[in-house]
This record gives C-alpha cells, structure tokens and sequence, in this order.
C-alpha cells in the first residue's frame, strides 16, 4: 500500500435514482480513494440461470476509473439468486434446525455441487470483466464467511470420511477417545454411523463443529484460488472475517478458525462494528484490529466499520474520527465505511451509511471529509505502520467449542453461564485499558518465544504437545498467566486422569481436585482489595511450590489457594482458579507485567496509547481520548512533532487532549 485505503461499500443498484455521478463528486470532495462493490449482488448478475448482466458494476468502475477510486471487487457468493433455489432447493443448508428457507443471505450449503458449479461459473464471468480493469486494486472472497451450520447428508458422509482419516479408520480408537461407550453411543461399524446432529457427547459434538470450521477453510481456499487464476500480481486477495456477535463485534468467532482460514488470502481484513456515544471504549476496535493484524503477523483492511450505524450508534461530534484513527493505530491499512448511503428497503434499512436517507451532506458526511482530508496529508506517515508487542494473548477455536458443550455453568443449569469469550475479553480488556499492546497466538503457533507475556484464557481443550510447549516455554525464561478451566481436557475433549492441571501442574505449582461456583465467596491476600469477590467459577487450588496471591474468604473455603505465582525454570506462571473483579485482575496483571520485565503502562483509560514504527523508522504514538472530558496525559518519549499541526513536541511535555479527540506524535 502507498496509502491509507479510505472508503466505503457502494450499491448503485439499491439507489432509487441514478446519482452515479453526484456520488462519485462527493466521494472525491470527502477525500475518499476507495470503493467496495458486488458482493452482494448475485442475482442482478445472474437475473437468470446462465444470463449476466454486469452492466451496474462496469458503469460503477468507469466512473471510480475516471475519478481516480480505486475499486475493491466482491464476489457475489454470500446471497444466493431465487432461480437456483427453485431449480436447487438442495443448496439450501440443511441443519440442526432443519432446512432453510429462502429469504435471508447465507443460507446456502457451501459444499453442495450445485451451489459449487454455479457459483464458479459468476465468479469467473466477474472475474473476465474485472480483474484488467486499472481501477481494480483487489477482491474480497465471499463475505464474512462461515459454515452457516450446513451439516446435511453429504456434509455427514464428509465428517465419517474426515473421521476415518484422523483416526486411521480404527473405530476402536474413535470411540475410546471420544468416549462412546457412554449411554451406548458406541459406534461398531462405519456404515452405521448416526446423524451427529443428535449427538449429546460433547467430544463426537465439538468434533464435528471443528470439521465444519474446515469447509469454511476449504471453501475460501477453492475461491481464491479461482480469483488467483485471473488477477493481476499487484492485486491483492482478502476476506472480511468477523467476529462472535453480541449485537456487535465481541470475540473470538465459533464458527470460522480465522488462524487457519486467512492462509488462502494475500492480506487480512476484516469487519469491526461497536457501541458509540458513551459507551465507544476502543476496546473493540482494538480487539478487532489486533487479532486480524495477528493473522498474516501484517498489516491487515478494514473492509467494513460503522458510518452511522443503528440509531443508538449516531456517533459524537469527534467520535468519528477518534474510530478512524484508532483503525490505523491497531495496523490497518484501511478504513471502509459499511456503506456509502442508507438504503430505503429491506433487512438494513435503518443501518445507516454515510449518507442519510436523504443523500445530503450532513455531520457524518463533514466529519469523515475531514478525515479525509487529513489522510490526504499525513496518511503516508501512518500507512503500513509496524508493531512489535512483548504481550500475546492466547485463543483456541477449539477450547471455545468445548467450553459451550461444558459451560462453566454446568449441564443442569447451576452456575454462571460465562462463556470462552467472556473470560478472553475479561483478560483482553484488562491490558487494553492498561495501554498494553497485544498480539494473539494460536494453538498451531510456534513464536511463544517472541513474547515476554504469554495470556492463556480458559484453554479447556489442548493437546499435550501444546500444553508442554508453554511449560517450555516458562521454564525457558517465559512469564505465563493460565486461568481456571486450562489443560483439563485433550484436543478430542478428553478429561485427564492424571492430577489436574494437565502437564502445567510443575509449571504452576498447583494442583486441585474440586471446583465449584462461587456463591457469595470472597477473594483475600496482597493482591485482594476490600470487597474482592471470586466470580462465574473457583477452583480449590492446593499448592505445590507457588505462592498464594489470594485464598477464598470463606468459612469453608478459605484453606484453598485462589490466585497463585509460581518460579518455574527461569520464568513465572501466575494462575487464577476463579475469575475476579477488574480491581483484582488488574494487580495480577501489574505482577506479571513486571516479572515479565514488560515497561509499565504510562496511562490508563479513557486515554488510550497505541504506538507502531512508520516507513520512514520512526515511532509513531496515538493518544486517544476515549471520554467526554478533556484529559491531560504526560509525554515520556524523545522529542517530536504532532502529525496534523507539526509543532514540536518534546519529552516531559503534557499533552492536552479533547473530548473524543486524539494527538498523533511522530518521534
């Protein structure tokens, strides 16, 4: 990239009147180079089964082409056209709910035949009219892929097949591992294997959804691998991979393993969405943004983020342009707008664009032309910004899909109902408001050295070969933080019989044999505040060689360890058997942090510190100011100069930042 891609989605076929060219001079007076076009557009280039008609996306990339836009072409996979449900209604998933029906997008089956050859045929008719075209700087493959549940006859046949590969086609072994003996689930020969769809055993259950998250592999793979055939060398292949939905982007994504997904394409990107107003913390942004930067360990798209959004998003004068920047500062390489204008029929209808529905500049218009504007003057100093942290937080699909067959509630609905990603987000959000930069690793990745910290939450599920690579690792040098419900089963959702924790028991210096949830069980110790409480989970933690950091306060509890420290080869493990109140947490946090030789924090939030190393080699600083009130924040770095105003900035200096507002320092 020589630029920061600033832009939005663009559907000249939803607009109720030809505004092709007002639209085109708006753009170019908002400063925005980039346009995202046709992905979702099937059946106005398919009307009819083998009749196309890409006359909206050629007129669409004469006028980018004349203006100087770049284009960003979609392929149009996502939304299945009517005709081919009528002639194919087997492309439509057929899963634990039953057989779709036709309405909404991604319905489809996405390893029907059907819907294979079909969807070949339009990606490579667009493909012939694009991929030459000087406008085009790149394609996203389908979008915001996932297996969408797809789980009928031939997906069943595909699971034993997968099944007989893993497990050598030794049914004895399957069923000893995923423990199928229990209720008479045993499977005795191939060909009476049942519909897994009413299987109650979480391994065989957590197993196959791991086998659906590699169609979605596969899939993305088969497509870009038709879009290599035709683009040029200079155009990129990505995919806008998003995220567990919470009514916006909260964690890791059940249904796609973005780690094993993003191999196929050139350049990561990916969709962030997030409350506004009072409640935009950055943190999504952030979490976002870092783990699509964590994929291809580069800089990564922001292929959609809110202009408007829903109604309780109507951002704050600033919030605007604090988000853009708080993009850039995680690594992207670009800010694109979910979309251009509010469209007026149909499903996101009042998910607003850029525009209002009445196509007039208005504050959302002003504040992004202003950004615009100024991406224009220093976006060079800002595109391709490199970051190297000294903190990774560990995900696993796999611990995340166990931990729903075993909530930490258990199956007959006592406790808290936490999930995975409520205890990644408890320990993600917790840095982040810190000023601790962070990368995510994965069970697959072999760079734990890199790191000085290592966050590991709730890694229910694991095999040994990883849980020995963090013991190594600790005792290598490494500073670990483990949570509760970590190296309890195997990768197959196996319980060990050994002493628990599995394998980390030497690295923690614990052991234990009972858990249970906490119900008015308080934390006490060095690092326990008055009022602590244990929260969602506690584990009842004997020590072996750690130092107790915490016990429960309770009159039948208090014997057990709660949170936990541990000297192990040249590193330190801490361990949290319960999760805990932010106050607690934090002083973990602060603990490991310096054990791990991590430079402290200079500020906390609402003001948000985001550093990377600009082409030119020089430390670039975001202070992001996520509150109403103006802050004052000490800068501690080597002299600089503010980015948009070029005035000196110099160490021991405060900077003054306004509400929703940022300064950018360039060393």
């Amino acid at each position: 990239m020589d630029r920061i891609l600033y832009g939005a989605a663009y559907y000249d076929e939803y607009m109720p009147y030809d505004r092709l060219e007002q639209d085109v001079a708006m753009m170019k007076r908002a400063g925005l180079n980039t346009v995202r076009i046709a992905e979702s557009t099937w059946s106005t280039c398919e009307p009819q089964e083998g009749v196309f008609d890409f006359s909206h996306v050629e007129r669409v990339m004469d006028a980018m082409e004349a203006a100087g836009i770049g284009v960003i072409i979609g392929t149009p996979t996502y939304a299945i056209p009517t005709w081919m449900v009528k002639s194919h209604p087997e492309v439509m998933a057929d899963t634990a709910q039953g057989r779709n029906r036709y309405g909404g997008r991604q319905l489809m089956d996405i390893t029907s035949p059907a819907y294979r050859f079909y969807a070949e045929r339009v990606i490579r008719e667009l493909m012939k009219r694009t991929a030459h075209r000087k406008c085009v700087i790149g394609f996203q493959i389908d979008n915001e892929t996932k297996h969408y549940g797809t789980a009928g006859k031939n997906v069943q046949e595909k699971f034993v097949k997968y099944l007989r590969d893993k497990f050598g086609g030794d049914l004895d072994a399957m069923n000893r591992e995923f423990g199928l003996d229990y209720w008479s689930n045993r499977i005795n020969a191939w060909e009476d294997f049942p519909d897994v769809r009413g299987t109650i055993n979480g391994s065989l259950g957590a197993e196959f959804e791991k086998f659906q998250r590699t169609l979605v592999d596969e899939f993305l793979a088969w497509q870009a691998a038709i879009v290599n055939e035709y683009r040029r060398e200079d155009q990129f292949v990505t995919q806008n991979f998003d995220f567990e939905w919470r009514g916006y982007s909260f964690g890791v994504q059940p249904d796609v393993d973005h780690f094993h997904a993003a191999k196929c394409v050139t350049i990561a990107g990916t969709d962030i969405y997030h409350p506004t107003q009072d409640a935009l913390t950055g943190a999504e942004i952030a979490f976002g943004g870092d783990m699509a930067r964590s994929l291809k360990g580069d800089n990564y798209l922001v292929l959609e983020t809110q202009a408007q959004g829903f109604p309780g998003w109507t951002p704050y004068k600033g919030q605007l342009r604090l988000q853009a920047y708080s993009h850039i500062a995680s690594g992207a390489d670009s800010v694109m707008y979910w979309h251009w204008h509010s469209i007026h029929n149909a499903q996101e209808t009042y998910w607003k664009g850029i525009l209002s529905h009445d196509f007039q500049e208005n504050a959302a218009y002003r504040e992004i032309s202003a950004v615009g504007r100024e991406l224009e003057r220093v976006g060079g100093r800002l595109v391709d910004l490199k970051k190297k942290n000294d903190v990774a937080v560990l995900v696993s699909n796999e611990a995340l899909t166990a931990l729903k067959w075993f909530a930490l509630g258990d199956l007959y609905g006592a406790g808290d109902r936490t999930g995975y990603n409520d205890v990644v987000r408890w320990l993600y959000d917790a840095l982040y408001h810190k000023n601790v930069e962070c990368d995510f690793v994965w069970p697959e990745s072999e760079n734990l050295a890199d790191y000085r910290l290592v966050v590991v939450p709730a890694l229910y599920a694991a095999p040994d070969e990883l849980l020995r690579r963090l013991d190594r690792y600790v005792e290598g040098g490494g500073t670990l933080v483990v949570t509760f419900k970590s190296g309890f089963a195997d990768e197959n959702v196996k319980v060990s019989h050994e002493i628990q924790p599995h394998i980390l028991r030497g690295c923690l210096g614990v052991h234990y044999d009972q858990f249970t949830y906490p119900r008015g069980v308080g934390l006490t110790g060095e690092i326990a505040g008055s009022g602590a409480q244990a929260r969602a989970f506690m584990e009842l933690l004997t020590p072996d060689s750690a130092e107790v950091l915490a016990r429960y306060d309770h009159y039948n509890w208090g014997e057990y360890a709660a949170i936990t420290r541990n000297r192990y080869g040249k590193g330190t493990a801490y361990y949290l058997g319960c999760m805990t109140d932010g106050a607690v947490l934090s002083s973990v946090l602060d603990d490991a942090l310096s054990a791990a030789g991590v430079e402290a924090p200079e500020s906390a939030a609402p003001v948000i510190v985001r550093k990377g190393r600009n082409r030119d080699g020089k430390t670039v600083r975001f202070y992001l100011n996520y509150s109403p009130e103006e802050k004052a924040v000490p800068y501690r770095y080597g002299d600089g100069a503010d980015l948009f105003t070029g005035e000196a900035v110099r160490g021991g200096d405060t900077l003054h930042i306004g509400p929703w507002d940022l300064k950018i320092v360039e060393a």
